[in-house]
């Protein structure tokens, strides 16, 4: 007898339908009971309520400083305070750092929240808590890639929602984030490597970026790809493509996935940056973080569901490359690293994405996350620079039907705690999953066969239009 939550999921991921169960003989055949059945009918309806269609999850990874960018604390001490200022933005009463000024003219697209909080202190561990929306066993640096550790929210939204033809559900690119190891939470996990990420290992601001496992090598059409044998030998020949430290992986799974990016057109397209005016490209900046971000908006129009960009492989800190990790260590103070580089970057790139998605129709079906695994330490270090600081932080939401110039959530008057709405990274993650119109109570099973709730937090209901 099948598995009763499978049989479920499986209806709503549309490879049963209504007939299909009354040809086959009912709900006795799947092992459903009425409540069952109910349940399931309950979950899709819900399905059908989804404020978007797509998720851009920008991963900041190194975690930014909430006082250096979006919630500044001008009247807090100058060991507080920081170097930059805090000015006006186009909602009135709100105040973002002078260094993000395109930014702050879009606060009134945006909404922040200023109180995401919880106490994992390690990259990887708190790294593992931003991917996933699941609290890791430890909070350990030597935090280890686990089966017994959940997936990432693009491998769940994979495993939920039925496909589009010739598309992939859950794309991500361009980095592999470590820091020692390589951080958990980044692929389908127990779920099974059907659904991890269709990865993209290349530079996207790369003059040679392409997919060679969508190019199909000569001699073989479009009609031979109808004998599956043909498809398992091509898959075979490009089998080194396909670790995470290549340039793409994700085609070894299914025939049927293979062969429908295979003869993709929609893919093809949407990865050809080339066919975008040189102009855009321009305006979201020629770097691997602009392109990979021009890359998300075109994979969104063409039907990918979520999309997770790192903005950098390492957590950085030690000068213009890396991550967020801006400790000051090694004579590498935080401030011109942030005026110089990671901000800079930014004010660039974000305002253009969110921009090109509102201008293309896109913004209101398109959730954009902006959200790094911790914050700053408020006071500033004997190294001129700020050290993790989990117990309160920022992430910027813009689109898929959240409020627009809002902020949820008060820090404290050092940005230190959670004044008022604290926000945990499992709250963000129901709130995600509601967008797309799933049940963020719905469960998946562990590889003990254990029910375990894709999310455990509550959907910031607050924060939807």
């Amino acid at each position: 007898m099948p598995n009763k939550s499978f049989a479920c999921q499986d209806f709503l991921r549309g490879q049963w339908s209504r007939r299909q169960l009354l040809q086959v003989g009912g709900l006795s055949v799947l092992g459903l009971t009425l409540p069952g059945w109910l349940r399931c009918e309950s979950l899709h309806a819900r399905q059908r309520r989804a404020r978007a269609e797509a998720v851009i999850f920008l991963h900041q990874w190194g975690g930014p400083s909430h006082l250096d960018t979006v919630d500044p604390k001008p009247n807090a001490p100058a060991e507080v305070r920081g170097e930059f200022r805090a000015v006006p933005t186009s909602v009135p009463g709100v105040f973002f750092s002078d260094q993000i000024p395109r930014l702050g003219k879009l606060a009134d697209r945006l909404c922040v929240i200023r109180t995401m909080t919880h106490t994992m202190k390690n990259h990887n561990s708190a790294g593992y808590y931003s991917l996933t929306g699941h609290a890791p066993p430890t909070d350990d640096q030597r935090l280890r890639d686990s089966l017994d550790l959940f997936p990432a929210y693009g491998s769940v939204v994979d495993y939920f929602l039925p496909p589009k033809p010739g598309v992939p559900t859950f794309v991500a690119f361009p980095h592999v984030i470590a820091d020692g190891s390589v951080t958990p939470g980044q692929h389908g996990s127990f779920l099974g490597r059907k659904h991890d990420p269709f990865f993209i290992g290349q530079d996207p601001n790369s003059p040679n970026f392409r997919l060679p496992e969508l190019t199909l090598p000569a001699g073989l059409t479009l009609a031979r790809l109808e004998d599956r044998r043909q498809v398992l030998q091509l898959i075979d020949q490009q089998r080194r493509l396909l670790d995470y430290s290549a340039t793409a992986k994700g085609l070894d799974e299914y025939y049927q996935r293979a062969v429908a990016l295979l003869t993709s057109p929609k893919i093809r397209e949407a990865f050809d940056l080339s066919k975008e005016p040189t102009a855009v490209r321009d305006r979201y900046g020629r770097t691997t973080y602009g392109q990979s971000c021009l890359l998300a908006r075109r994979l969104v129009e063409a039907g990918v569901r979520f999309v997770n960009v790192y903005f950098a492989a390492s957590i950085g800190g030690q000068g213009n490359t890396g991550g967020w990790d801006t400790h000051g260590f090694n004579g590498h103070p935080m401030y011109p690293i942030l005026k110089n580089y990671l901000l800079p970057i930014t004010d660039q790139t974000l305002p253009t994405l969110i921009e090109d998605l509102e201008s293309r129709g896109l913004l209101e079906k398109t959730l954009v996350v902006w959200a790094g695994e911790f914050g700053r330490t408020p006071r500033i270090n004997n190294n001129a620079g700020r050290d993790h600081w989990p117990q309160c932080y920022s992430v910027i939401l813009a689109g898929g039907g959240v409020k627009r110039g809002f902020v949820y959530g008060t820090s404290d008057r050092y940005g230190a705690w959670p004044s008022a709405n604290p926000v945990k990274p499992d709250d963000l993650a129901a709130t995600m999953f509601a967008a797309l119109g799933l049940d963020p109570h719905a469960e998946v099973y562990d590889p003990l066969n254990r029910p375990l709730q894709i999310a455990t937090g509550r959907v910031l209901e607050e924060i939807f239009a």
